[in-house]
């Protein structure tokens, strides 16, 4: 019989970081939103935070986890800067071409 381990599998701790990650990111996409449209959007905000969109960079619950690390390892900036960095500008382009679409 085997015994069961205390340890967390990996499975595990990706989902709970990947909780915490999407909560991240949800702050950074509503404080982007209204720093740069100067209102609520919540078509918006669920473009930016939807499976969908984190797709384009791989698995979006290993997404979602890496942010929640960072978060839990280094902060709340260093985080927005991840996000800042590796997700705004393909967010920026989809935007763009959304806005080219419905002209």
């Amino acid at each position: 019989m085997k015994k069961k381990s205390n340890k967390p599998d990996a499975k595990r701790i990706e989902q709970e970081e990947a909780w915490i990650g999407d909560t991240v990111l949800d702050l950074f996409a509503r404080s982007w939103i209204l720093e740069n449209n100067g209102t609520l959007s919540g078509e918006m905000l669920r473009r930016m935070t939807c499976n969908n969109f984190l797709a384009c960079f791989g698995n979006p619950t290993t997404i979602e986890a890496r942010i929640g690390k960072i978060y839990a390892d280094k902060g709340l900036q260093p985080a927005f800067d991840w996000i800042e960095a590796e997700l705004l500008p393909r967010f920026k382009k989809q935007e763009l071409n959304l806005n080219r679409q419905q002209r």
